[in-house]
């Protein structure tokens, strides 16, 4: 009898700390360890497979967004795991060696609701794309071949590059991009010389309704609308947007704010289906690993949403089912107190 991809991630779905193979096995009468490992090795799973299963479940609206950001799978004890580089972790404030992955979300803005439509592992030396150049393919793939509707583009500042940009803009789309403080911009109509972001001034009614800027760098007659959000008390965001009838500081907060959906989304695949566990060496074993842990999260939240529950309740919810069990017929019963 050999495993099946639905009991990999009926493994992974099921278990709650450990996720390697040799402990699949050992709670399995039916494969063994090396079986587990060679169709690992043979199998070869993608994210246009993780599409097959999401794409009737998403819930599209006319203001759909598409949030991209990139997250680094830990493996920071591994010494002889392929694809792991160091690189640097937002979740550990420093450099680590992981595993990078590049995700793709839609969120729906009327429900709050999000699924992920597109991932791609990051390996240069494998097939030598930066983060950007992935991000170039899923938005080409979102358009021309998986035809989702959305209207807004939101990444992460490091994105943030004149091409990808304009390349945006080609679509026919609009962007909500968090610059970074040093970003030279000049809001002078060329009257003064380019300076940092946050060396503009800001008059009380751009506080409120934002203000046309200059990007070095970009076409000479290209401009785009910026906008100083208040993240924080301690921190401020420059978000320049393309969409010039933009009149609203806070309007352009909250289109910002679904950005986070995707920090929530890495939380919870990280947290819940063992994507940063698997110890095996090969590339294929890993890329296979990732895109079960992935189909799991897709399983978890489909189920969540139809329970109207959440996708941490549901996990717990199964060791929930054995205290009881336990507390009813204990496997191992108290004798003395």
């Amino acid at each position: 009898m050999k495993p099946t991809r639905i009991d990999y991630c009926q493994f992974l779905l099921s278990s709650h700390t450990n996720f390697t193979i040799t402990h699949y096995a050992e709670h399995t009468k039916h494969f063994s360890h090396d079986s587990v490992n060679r169709y690992l090795v043979r199998e070869k799973m993608t994210a246009s497979m993780i599409w097959e299963h999401v794409k009737g479940d998403i819930v599209f609206s006319p203001r759909g967004c598409i949030v991209f950001d990139d997250s680094v799978l830990d493996k920071n004890h591994s010494h002889s795991i392929e694809m792991v580089r160091l690189q640097y972790s937002g979740n550990a404030h420093g450099l680590i060696k992981g595993i990078g992955m590049v995700n793709c979300l839609y969120v729906n803005p009327d429900s709050g609701q999000y699924w992920i439509a597109d991932y791609r592992i990051f390996d240069p030396d494998g097939d030598g794309k930066t983060k950007l150049d992935h991000v170039h393919d899923m938005l080409i793939a979102l358009v021309a071949t998986k035809a989702i509707p959305f209207d807004r583009v939101l990444v992460d500042s490091w994105y943030v590059t004149k091409d990808l940009m304009l390349f945006i803009e080609s679509l026919g789309k609009i962007y909500y991009c968090p610059l970074k403080d040093n970003r030279q911009l000049d809001d002078s109509e060329g009257e003064r010389k380019f300076c940092r972001a946050d060396a503009l001034s800001w008059a009380p009614d751009e506080l409120e309704h934002g203000k046309i800027v200059k990007i070095k760098g970009f076409p000479k007659d290209h401009k785009v609308k910026l906008f100083r959000v208040a993240v924080s008390t301690i921190r401020t965001d420059f978000v320049a947007t393309n969409d010039l009838s933009q009149n609203s500081t806070m309007a352009t907060q909250d289109a910002c704010a679904l950005r986070w959906k995707i920090e929530q989304f890495h939380r919870e695949i990280k947290q819940l289906t063992g994507i940063e566990k698997c110890q095996c060496r090969r590339a294929r074993i890993q890329r296979n690993h990732i895109a079960c842990a992935v189909l799991v999260w897709v399983r978890l939240t489909h189920l969540a949403r139809k329970a109207y529950s959440t996708v941490y309740q549901l996990k717990r919810s199964l060791l929930s089912d054995y205290l009881r069990q336990e507390l009813r017929s204990p496997s191992l019963s108290m004798a003395f107190a």
